[in-house]
């Protein structure tokens, strides 16, 4: 097994291993407050500080970025290995170093939360 394959596995038996809800975790508006600061020094540059993309980068608004379509997985992935054109034509995104697996968490829980409070774009390529 190697590439994409392992990496999710590895992130479901990381996930299976972590302490259950409430022991050593942050609370949910803890982590969406952290993830906010680090998509705004990671990420907004070419999702846009709004989510709502840029000429760099796609809208995390989109229909596409709904987690049936796109899993939490998937930014995980994104950001430790990039990611090549699939949805639009904005280029490859390169890999983002230096984040570790709980601040990636912190910034999809910041994602998630700004979706469902805003909701979904349709798709526009």
């Amino acid at each position: 097994m190697t590439g994409p394959r392992l990496f999710l596995v590895a992130l479901l038996v990381l996930a299976a291993c972590s302490p259950p809800a409430g022991e050593g975790t942050q609370s949910p508006d803890v982590t969406v407050e952290v993830g906010a600061e680090l998509y705004a020094r990671s990420c907004a540059e070419c999702h846009g500080p709004d989510l709502r993309g840029t000429a760099s980068g796609p809208s995390f608004l989109s229909i596409v970025y709904e987690p049936g379509h796109h899993p939490d997985a998937a930014f995980h992935l994104a950001v430790a290995q990039g990611v090549r054109p699939h949805h639009w034509n904005f280029g490859p995104m390169l890999p983002i170093p230096g984040l570790s697996t709980e601040e990636v968490d912190a910034i999809v829980a910041f994602v998630r939360e700004t979706q469902r409070a805003e909701g979904f774009e349709p798709y526009s390529p």
